[in-house]
């Protein structure tokens, strides 16, 4: 593999509320109608956007396909591609919860005894077969798609990776969009490969990729959803090693009540009866002090609210009030939570130890 396609191989990441799924949406609808593109998300609910987004602003165009990244895999690398490993083999579905057990190999350990591919396996064998096809794999991507464009790739994980160093070599154009601090969801949770980029950490796989000339990087650090203040203190949360630019807000709606705040337990009902924020936590089990309607952080992503109130975890209240940072993953579930608001942010926390963020009381209105 040579580093010769430099030039087609993209990434932008992305801050909260940047609309980079509508900027992958208009480069499509700036681009010739006969140009073969595929645009390939994870979750579901993103599938399910952005679908509805091409078919909103692009029509109807042939060469333009929406596909989740399992299907993906399954459609172009194991369906076609199989006997290469297996002679005689067919594909015949999908098994996403399935588990072939830890000692299983061979054609066990990718597939289940109805002959579905386990989507924990699915990336470890559709690498495999980009090697077993002797190139034919790749061509024939090539002689398909002029384009694939990945959103949210940070969701990506294990041998993704090496899909993905694969296509920098193919003769497609690769643009990778995502936000490594919102890195909560992953294709592969359990899996051990390549761990060492796994969630946030994946920027660590994207700079190695930009070292060695596969990649090239930009940062698109703008949101039109937080106002600054939001934006200012979600770029606290992540430590400044992290390298991330800083946070500028093109929201410039002002409103009474503006800002980042905390508020004490005993004043938290006044405060919902004042403002209705979506109110949000961690998960099921916490915040059962309070009969609040709530939403998971993890199930926020992708939403915006004009207020939020955040039920803090033991760590998120050590990092307000103490400084200690949170591990990755955390964090990246806080960024979340944080930037789902638009103009007021405020956080329950009774002590606030060496924080300086401002208090709201009942009587300030």
């Amino acid at each position: 593999m040579t580093n010769s396609s430099i030039a087609n191989n993209y990434l932008t990441l992305a801050v909260a509320g940047a609309r980079k799924t509508q900027g992958l949406v208009e480069h499509c609808i700036a681009l010739p109608a006969n140009r073969k593109v595929l645009l390939i998300t994870f979750a579901q609910t993103n599938q399910v956007e952005l679908r509805e987004r091409v078919r909103r602003y692009a029509g109807d165009r042939s060469n333009l396909e929406v596909s989740g990244w399992f299907s993906f895999l399954l459609r172009h690398f194991v369906k076609p591609f199989v006997p290469f490993a297996f002679p005689g083999k067919r594909c015949r579905g999908f098994n996403f919860e399935g588990d072939p057990g830890r000692y299983a190999s061979g054609e066990n350990r990718f597939f289940d005894s109805a002959d579905s591919v386990y989507a924990r396996e699915i990336a470890r064998l559709a690498h495999q077969l980009i090697g077993q096809s002797g190139g034919a794999l790749i061509h024939r991507l090539e002689c398909l798609y002029d384009e694939i464009l990945v959103d949210e790739v940070q969701d990506l994980s294990g041998y993704d990776w090496d899909i993905l160093e694969a296509l920098f070599g193919a003769r497609i154009e690769i643009r990778l969009v995502g936000d490594v601090r919102q890195a909560v969801l992953s294709t592969n949770p359990r899996g051990q490969m390549k761990k060492a980029f796994a969630y946030s950490k994946s920027i660590e796989w994207f700079k190695k990729q930009q070292k060695a000339g596969w990649l090239e990087i930009n940062f698109s650090s703008v949101t039109w959803r937080c106002c600054q203040a939001i934006a200012t203190f979600s770029d606290t949360i992540f430590e400044a090693s992290w390298d991330f630019p800083e946070t500028t807000s093109q929201n410039h709606a002002t409103t009474s009540h503006d800002g980042v705040f905390l508020v004490r337990k005993e004043h938290v009902s006044q405060y919902c009866e004042a403002f209705q924020p979506q109110c949000l936590r961690n998960s099921i089990s916490s915040g059962k002090e309070f009969d609040l309607d709530y939403m998971n952080f993890g199930l926020s992503k992708g939403r915006t609210f004009n207020r939020v109130l955040i039920y803090p975890t033991g760590p998120i209240g050590k990092f307000i009030s103490k400084g200690e940072y949170l591990v990755p993953l955390s964090a990246a579930d806080f960024y979340v939570a944080v930037t789902r608001a638009e103009q007021s942010l405020a956080i329950i926390l009774d002590e606030p130890g060496a924080s300086t963020l401002p208090y709201w009381s009942p009587s300030d209105g």
